[in-house]
């Protein structure tokens, strides 16, 4: 197997490890309430933020290990 495919296939799944948890990261920094006909929407922004750069860095690393599937073939 070439080594850039190895390299490739790594990128991909840390890309899916890095997306599963910046997921993770904004879901569980948002909280909705129903209260007596009330909503009320707690978030906390800076570890949101956080999970999106996670997203964000997935998105580029899964781009880049499918270039680099494309590119040695």
């Amino acid at each position: 197997m070439n080594v850039s495919k190895i390299i490739a296939v790594i990128l991909i799944v840390i890309s899916l490890g890095l997306g599963y948890f910046g997921l993770n990261k904004v879901k569980e920094n948002t909280t909705e309430v129903n209260f007596l006909g009330l909503k009320i929407e707690a978030s906390n922004e800076s570890e949101k933020r956080q999970g999106y750069i996670y997203l964000g860095l997935a998105v580029l690393l899964f781009g880049g290990g499918i270039y680099t599937i494309n590119k040695s073939k």
